[in-house]
């Protein structure tokens, strides 16, 4: 019994291994339809008897402002064009404030970000995070920085219902993502931490001050060489 057991958990692993390599695969080229997330909150929308309200348009990395890539990098991955799919430094920065009891950070790098969106569900767990961490690796090795951010920048939440750059600007600020200005661009990275309770228009004053960090953050990004 416990052989048969063993035998079915190896081909399980084998056949989980060869899908998540064929998928990551076939993601390089292929724009991605929808993702765990957009099910999920379409699944809590019914649950509740509301719409399920899902804007997601997918556009290439070149229709998408240099300044909301910046802005992304400038908020959520300084070290982005940089690190292999982990900032360690981060992470032990993050865990120290955690353990000083200030307010929760991850650490987490837009390769894990993107990683986790596309592939995964949402959640803390330990298994959720080895996985994370599997597909971050594949992404980094098979994907490459510049197909990251653009996946990245085509997937993520960034409002009620709205998912990817394009749909965000129409959204924000009623034009298409290649013509964001710097301040609009920080305005929807400001907003990405939780994109349901803030506004990149119309923000608090939280918000507004996490513009102006972000925007400050742009300049030391530099030349966006993927």
């Amino acid at each position: 019994m416990i052989k048969k057991i063993l035998r079915w958990l190896k081909k399980a692993m084998l056949w989980f291994f060869a899908i998540s390599i064929l998928l990551v695969i076939v993601f390089k080229w292929v724009p991605i339809p929808f993702t765990p997330l957009m099910a999920i909150r379409a699944l809590e929308n019914k649950w509740d008897g509301k719409d399920a309200v899902l804007s997601h348009d997918w556009v290439p990395l070149e229709e998408i402002s240099p300044n909301l890539q910046k802005a992304v990098i400038a908020s959520e991955d300084g070290n982005f064009l940089n690190h292999y799919g982990f900032d360690f430094q981060a992470m032990q920065k993050a865990f120290k404030n955690n353990q000083k009891g200030k307010r929760i950070k991850g650490g987490s790098t837009i390769s894990q970000q993107t990683a986790k969106n596309v592939f995964l569900w949402q959640g803390r767990s330990y298994l959720r995070k080895g996985l994370e961490a599997y597909f971050t690796v594949l992404i980094e090795l098979i994907w490459g920085k510049e197909r990251i951010m653009e996946v990245y920048l085509n997937s993520i939440e960034m409002g009620k219902g709205v998912y990817g750059a394009e749909e965000a600007a129409k959204h924000w600020y009623r034009k298409s993502a290649v013509n964001l200005t710097k301040r609009e661009a920080a305005g929807i990275a400001a907003i990405l931490p939780n994109p349901l309770k803030y506004k990149a228009t119309n923000s608090s004053s939280y918000i507004e001050r996490r513009k102006d960090k972000i925007l400050r953050n742009m300049r030391h990004v530099g030349k966006l060489e993927y």
